[in-house]
């Protein structure tokens, strides 16, 4: 009986996430509607991310800002993902000493 509840529940969660996808390709939308849905993860990415960088160290907002635009800055320049995040945790690690 358990094991049919996991799958139940594993086909109630994916049908919601696959379904869209298989049917967008098949929709041509217009420039502006494909201009729009790119944006979405941008904005997501920045809601998720906001919170943590004012929550950082709640006393000191400030740090987290500032860690939030060395991320910035070096995303701008184009260095690799990895590095904007360790240069991130860095600038967060040595405001706090």
């Amino acid at each position: 009986m358990l094991i049919w509840m996991i799958i139940g529940m594993a086909v109630v969660t994916a049908v919601p996430r696959f379904l869209p996808v298989m049917i967008v390709d098949f929709i041509t939308f217009p420039k502006w509607m494909d201009r729009w849905l790119n944006a979405i993860p941008y904005a997501a990415l920045g809601a998720l991310i906001f919170p943590g960088i004012m929550s950082v160290k709640p006393e000191a907002p400030q740090i987290g800002v500032i860690a939030g635009l060395v991320g910035i800055l070096l995303a701008w320049l184009n260095i690799h993902i990895i590095f904007v995040v360790l240069g991130s945790i860095a600038s967060v690690f040595l405001l706090t000493l």
